[in-house]
């Protein structure tokens, strides 16, 4: 809570305080208190990104007016609790050798995915938090837990309760924590003092508009998901479009570019951070051969309790393909093929061939496989690729 949070009765402040002791006890980074009113200001201006288009196929987002007022969600609600918890990761250690560490041909998932699925965590520690509540104040509370997939503008919580404020980048800063953080929310019948909101502190840097290989921002807190390699990788179940391909680098789930040029990520001091979303160690490195080559036992071992649940297997696959072809490495070759020729899936295949031609001379021995696919293969959008990649290798 802010220092300057003294409104309310002596009452009201206690279980508050009291609250906040329990949410830090529990794990959360911070916590911090909204009223429960409508967000009037924060639905126009989703109702014209909207309007614009940028959301792409994110169809969920269109019910704005529902994510207007957090009432839709708890009627009998009075207050918000709004929570960060911290995925900053620990700093790299210095390595004795640079020897052959992790896979010969890599890919980098995203840093909040690759720990537990932090949908699981938040709302394991939100329930616990509910019951901490309600043994505070001596009653049963009626209550609601949120993660980002409850129809609520979280990130204007997140601001109206003082935890953090919205960045250029349009995501959440946490002053002393910076953006690695995940946000959730507890609705309750209780009301409280609210925190002091944050006012935006970006100031005149652009650093995260101008580092976007996609160049995926409109202008300052204005992105278009359509060009955004999270929503490339995620969101988007069909075709990666040809142009932004090669700017999606090996990144197969996600990216953190935004965030790894933001100054309030830089400090070099120790942060918190949730033990559940440290990085394990299958998600840490990715070997994009085998995730090109994933099984359906092997999916369900990587994706158990991990944010990677959200895509398929043959999402993760044409994911890696594009990375395979954008390692411009002549080892990607041999699998490429294997996925052009074999692969069940022709989103796979197409991307294989796309890769393959994005390889160039280093693929010159695939040309018999591509001519064959360009022939023979029972798909359009898989022979179509095909014979661009022919034009290019």
């Amino acid at each position: 809570m802010s220092e300057h949070d003294n409104s309310g009765p002596p009452t009201q402040r206690l279980v508050a305080e009291q609250i906040a002791a329990a949410a830090l006890e529990l794990g959360f980074a911070r916590v911090g208190f909204a009223p429960v009113t409508p967000f009037d200001e924060a639905a126009s201006r989703l109702r014209t990104w909207l309007a614009s288009g940028y959301h792409g196929e994110l169809s969920y987002l269109e019910d704005g007016e529902a994510r207007a007022d957090p009432r839709a969600l708890l009627p009998e609600a009075k207050t918000l609790v709004a929570v960060a918890l911290s995925y900053a990761e620990p700093p790299k250690p210095v390595p004795l050798r640079a020897d052959r560490e992790g896979p010969a041909l890599a890919g980098s998932i995203a840093r909040y995915a690759r720990g537990e699925d932090y949908h699981l965590v938040m709302k394991e520690k939100l329930a616990a938090l509910a019951e901490r509540c309600a043994s505070i104040i001596g009653r049963p509370l009626a209550t609601r837990a949120c993660v980002d997939t409850a129809p609520l503008l979280e990130h204007e919580v997140a601001r109206r309760a003082g935890i953090g404020f919205s960045a250029k980048s349009t995501l959440t800063i946490v002053p002393g924590l910076g953006s690695y953080v995940v946000l959730g929310e507890l609705l309750l019948d209780l009301e409280l003092p609210a925190s002091e909101p944050l006012k935006a502190g970006c100031g005149g840097c652009r650093a995260c508009l101008d580092a976007c290989p996609t160049g995926a921002f409109v202008s300052a807190h204005v992105l278009d998901a359509r060009r955004c390699i999270a929503y490339l990788t995620i969101e988007n179940a069909g075709p990666i479009p040809r142009e932004l391909r090669a700017r999606i680098g090996t990144r197969v789930f996600g990216c953190d570019v935004c965030q790894e040029v933001c100054p309030f990520n830089a400090s070099s001091a120790p942060r918190p951070r949730a033990p559940e979303l440290l990085p394990r160690t299958p998600l840490a490195v990715v070997d994009l051969v085998a995730l090109l080559e994933l099984g359906a036992a092997g999916y369900r071992k990587l994706v158990r309790r991990s944010a990677l649940r959200r895509v398929t297997r043959d999402t993760l696959a044409r994911n890696a393909a594009v990375a395979l072809g954008n390692t411009r490495d002549a080892r990607a070759v041999a699998p490429l093929e294997r996925a052009l020729g074999t692969h069940r899936s022709a989103l796979v295949r197409a991307h294989a061939a796309w890769a393959l031609g994005a390889l160039g001379e280093l693929a010159a021995s695939a040309r018999p496989r591509l001519e064959r696919a360009a022939e023979a293969d029972l798909d359009a959008d898989v022979r179509e690729e095909a014979r661009l990649a022919l034009g290019s290798s």
